[in-house]
This record gives C-alpha cells, sequence and structure tokens, in this order.
C-alpha cells in the first residue's frame, strides 16, 4: 500500500494567527474593522426584512439597527472573554424569522390601525418572547446539559452538522448575488482573485495586505462602482426589487438615522408576555443553540485551537443564553447567534486572534451610537455580501467536512450516515422553506399557531436537522464495534476540560476567574 502523505492531523498547518496570538496593531484594527463591515450584512437584512412588517417606519428600522448592533457588540465581547473564548462574533440570527413572523400575524396585534402603535406592541411582544425563550440556553448552558449532551458527539457525527451550518445558508449566497448581478459578479470574482490568486503579492513591506484584507478592499471598490451607477441614474427605471438590491441610497438609512442615539433597556416600553409568543420563540433558541454549536466547533479549528470541550461549550451556550436576554431587553427585533460569515472569515484571512475580534465588539458599539456614520456603511447593497457569503459559508463548510479526516471513510455504516444526514439536512428544511409565507406559516399549519411556529423553525435548520439524524444514527447504530471508525479514539480527550492540557491556554478565563469558577 502506498504511503499516506496527507495523514489527519488535529490543527490547520497554514494558518498565520492563533487564538492567542496577535497581529501587529495596526493589522490587528484593519482586521477587526473587516469584522465590522462582514456583520452589517445580517444587521441590516434582518430588520429591514421585518419592521416594515411590524408597522414600523424607516427612521424605526434605522434605530432597530442601531440597537442590533449595539447589542452584538456587548453580546461579541461577553462571548470573548467569559463564554467559549473563542474568536467569534455574535450576531442576529434568521432562525428567529419564523417565530417573529408567527408574532407579527398575531390577530390582537393586527387588529391596531395605527401603524406606529402596531409597531410599538409588536416590538414589546417580540422583547417578551425572547425574555422567556431566553431561560431554554441559560438553564442548558450553566447546567451543564447541552456539555452532557455532546458527550454524544464523535467526529463522525459533528461532520455533517458543521457542513451544514455553511451548505444550509445557501439561499443567502448566489439567490441574493442574482437580485442585482452587475454587482455581485465582480464582487465574487473580486473576492476570489484577491484573496486566493494574488495573496502572495505584498506591495507594501512584507503585509499580505490582499490576503489580510480583502473584504475591505473589495468591499470599497466594488461599492464605490454601486454609487457612480446609482448617481447616474441607472436604476431610474428598473422595478422596485432591483432598486431594493442594487442602490445604495434604498431605504433612506443615512437620512433617517439620528446622529447620535445611545440604546438602552426598555427603550420601546415595557415588554408583553404571552405563553404562545414564547413557546414558538423556543423553537429558535433551540435552532440558534444548535447552529452555534457548529459555529463554535468551526472557529476552534480556524482558529487553531482543540475543539471545546463540554464545560467551555455548555459556558458558551449558557452566555450565549445571556445574550438573547439582553436582545429582549434592548428590543433588537431577533435573537443572537454566532455570525457564520465572520467564522468563514478567520480561515480567508489566516487570523484566528481572539484580540480582533474583541476589538470588532468595540466598533459595533461605537458605531451605532453615531447614528450617521454606521448608516453609511450600513447602505452597502446586499448583493455585495452575499458574494461574500458564497465564499465564507463555503469555507466553514469544508471545515466541517475536515472532521471526516478523524474517521474511517471506507466504512459503508459511516458512508451512510454521513450521506443521510448531509442529504436530509439539505432536502427537508427545502421542503418545509417552499411552503412558507409569512401568512401560512409553512407547512405545519394547525389551529395552535405557536405549535406551527415551533415544527416549521426546527425543521427549517439544515443544522438542526442533520444534528437529529446524524447524532441519532452514529450512536443507535453498530456503535460498540465502530469506536475507532467514528473518530472516538481522537475525540474522546476533548470530552473534559483536563483531557487535553492544550485547553487551558485556549479556553481559561481571564481575571483568575477560574478560581471561582472551576472547570469540570
Amino acid at each position: 500500500m502506498a504511503e499516506n502523505i496527507h495523514p489527519p492531523m488535529e490543527q490547520l498547518q497554514d494558518l498565520e494567527y492563533c487564538i492567542d496570538s496577535n497581529p501587529p496593531w495596526p493589522e490587528t484594527i484593519m482586521l477587526a474593522f473587516q469584522n465590522y463591515i462582514l456583520m452589517l450584512g445580517t444587521s441590516v437584512m434582518i430588520p429591514s426584512y421585518l419592521v416594515h412588517a411590524m408597522g414600523g417606519s424607516d427612521g424605526d428600522k434605522a434605530r432597530v439597527i442601531q440597537t442590533l448592533l449595539f447589542v452584538a457588540g456587548i453580546n461579541t465581547l461577553l462571548q470573548a472573554l467569559f463564554g467559549t473564548r473563542l474568536p467569534a462574533v455574535v450576531g442576529g440570527s434568521f432562525a428567529y424569522v419564523i417565530p417573529i413572523a408567527y408574532i407579527i400575524s398575531d390577530s390582537s396585534l393586527q387588529r391596531i390601525t395605527d401603524r406606529q402603535e402596531r409597531f410599538i406592541q409588536t416590538m414589546r411582544a417580540i422583547q417578551g418572547a425572547l425574555i422567556v425563550a431566553s431561560s431554554i440556553q441559560i438553564i442548558l448552558g450553566y447546567s451543564q446539559v447541552w456539555g452532557l449532551f455532546s458527550r454524544f458527539f464523535s467526529p463522525l457525527g459533528m461532520a455533517p452538522v458543521v457542513g451544514l451550518v455553511g451548505l444550509g445558508l445557501f439561499q443567502r449566497g448566489f439567490p441574493l448575488l442574482g437580485n442585482c448581478v452587475e454587482i455581485g459578479i465582480p464582487m465574487l470574482l473580486l473576492v476570489i482573485g484577491l484573496s486566493q490568486y494574488l495573496k502572495h503579492v505584498r506591495p507594501i513591506r512584507d503585509v499580505p495586505i490582499f490576503e489580510r484584507f480583502p473584504i475591505l478592499i473589495c468591499v470599497t471598490i466594488v461599492w464605490i462602482y454601486s454609487v457612480i451607477l446609482t448617481a447616474s441614474g441607472a436604476y431610474r427605471e428598473k422595478p422596485y426589487a432591483t432598486q431594493l438590491s442594487c442602490r445604495t441610497d434604498r431605504a433612506n438609512l443615512i437620512s433617517t438615522a439620528p446622529w447620535f442615539k445611545f440604546p438602552y433597556p426598555l427603550q420601546w416600553g415595557p415588554p408583553t408576555f404571552s405563553a404562545g409568543h414564547s413557546f414558538a420563540m423556543m423553537s429558535a433558541v433551540l435552532v440558534s443553540m444548535v447552529e452555534s454549536t457548529g459555529a463554535y466547533k468551526a472557529a476552534s479549528r480556524l482558529a487553531i485551537a482543540t475543539p471545546p470541550p463540554a464545560y467551555v461549550l455548555s459556558r458558551g451556550i449558557g452566555w450565549q443564553g445571556i445574550g438573547i436576554l439582553l436582545d429582549g431587553l434592548f428590543g433588537t427585533v431577533t435573537g443572537s447567534t454566532v455570525s457564520v460569515e465572520n467564522v468563514g472569515l478567520l480561515g480567508l484571512t489566516r487570523v484566528g486572534s481572539r484580540r480582533v475580534v474583541q476589538i470588532s465588539a468595540g466598533f459595533m458599539i461605537f458605531f451605532s451610537t453615531l447614528g450617521k456614520f454606521g448608516a453609511v456603511f450600513a447602505s452597502i447593497p446586499f448583493p455585495i455580501f452575499a458574494a461574500l457569503h458564497c465564499v465564507l459559508f463555503g469555507l466553514v463548510a469544508s471545515v466541517g467536512l475536515s472532521f471526516l479526516q478523524f474517521t474511517n471513510m471506507n466504512s459503508m455504516r459511516n458512508l451512510i450516515i454521513t450521506g443521510l444526514s448531509l442529504f436530509l439536512g439539505i432536502s427537508v428544511p427545502q421542503f418545509f422553506y417552499q411552503y412558507w409565507t409569512p401568512q401560512h406559516h409553512g407547512l405545519v399549519h394547525t389551529n395552535a399557531g405557536w405549535f406551527n411556529a415551533f415544527l416549521n423553525t426546527i425543521f427549517s435548520s439544515p443544522a438542526t436537522v442533520g444534528l437529529i439524524v446524524a447524532v441519532f444514527l452514529d450512536n443507535t447504530l453498530e456503535v460498540e464495534k465502530s469506536k475507532k471508525d467514528r473518530g472516538m479514539p481522537w475525540w474522546v480527550k476533548f470530552r473534559t476540560f483536563r483531557g487535553d492540557n492544550r485547553n487551558e491556554e485556549f479556553y481559561t478565563l481571564p481575571f483568575n476567574l477560574n478560581r471561582f469558577f472551576p472547570p469540570t
């Protein structure tokens, strides 16, 4: 048999900065700003999709975007300092759209004729649901229940889950890029060209600027190009949908944003609570927990860290629950999860530094209070972000599949589990998605609206469906005699904090807090 020249490797070898090594300060600040620019896409897209349906104005949307960015900065900082301590940006999640649409269509809210009053009452209902639902993550995290459940994970089970965290977001890639191909295609080609073909070109000293800052360079170039197209009247006679996707002056973000606004808890008034709304929102909390788990596994690999052990994973989930509680208190219109695109950026730039993400959280907080300045960056057309998503989501998916190197992929058992979980993880959510509209609430359509929202949310998440299929099959099919094939000899040492001495280097709490919260 020929010698295996590509043996399995616990850590990626061609990354330049790991979780606790830092680039020079100028590079660190530029990389942090690049992270901020990247997460703007989701932060603007979610309020743009929901606020008008709630009855809000353009001014309300600008204020919600500011609030979402502000709380995202706080949550990112908390997660990087006290949670998993991985370089993961925590921002708004699309997983909450279905239960929020259920709340928006509540008959008691739809009867309110004044649009501004309906927006305020809907926002308060969403806040109440988020506050109650956050308790699920807080309890599962700090009670270590999620960590205990993670002991059923193996490299074989996690590979499709992490893969689907990236692959499952395909609808936010080329379908959105195609809404404005004259902007999206140049952006996609430019990112690939600079970050891959020109990555070794160093026009300024020894800094690989095309590899380190492809997002900043490409966004700047294509953004200026789209500003010229907008100013020249290229979209004046185009359909409204085209103008919404292509124009840089869409939605009046800059004109309606205040110069200075400091978001604060309960700024929309006291939250209102409903059992049905809260149960519906719990489904999104469970989905975001699964998706974040997959994103944490990918981030650890791209930051050259060990896979987060059960204790660290539970700690991160607990802090993410607190983040969702903050979302409810401040009124961000959606809950939080780990930003998959920012995880992908770690691999694209080959920088997994925790400090970069911590400083990017500072940018989120700073620009969210300076409304006009933040709105300028938020006016970047969506197809530019969609082009970035094509590259970054794909990179996260491939990181997930890289876990298969620790398994025996000559085993028919493993091939069946991997193929079935990947296929059903894409196919089942697509089946649910094609039936979902804000009016009909999806495939499950009973008289109990909260029940509809709950099941439609769970089965519309590729990562969640993949987790259900992969973990169930992996722990019920020939378990004992397949331990080696599943990759358990490699994985078992990462189940506990003290199973690998590198865990202390990567995941120990700052300020000597481990004295009060000793790892288990």
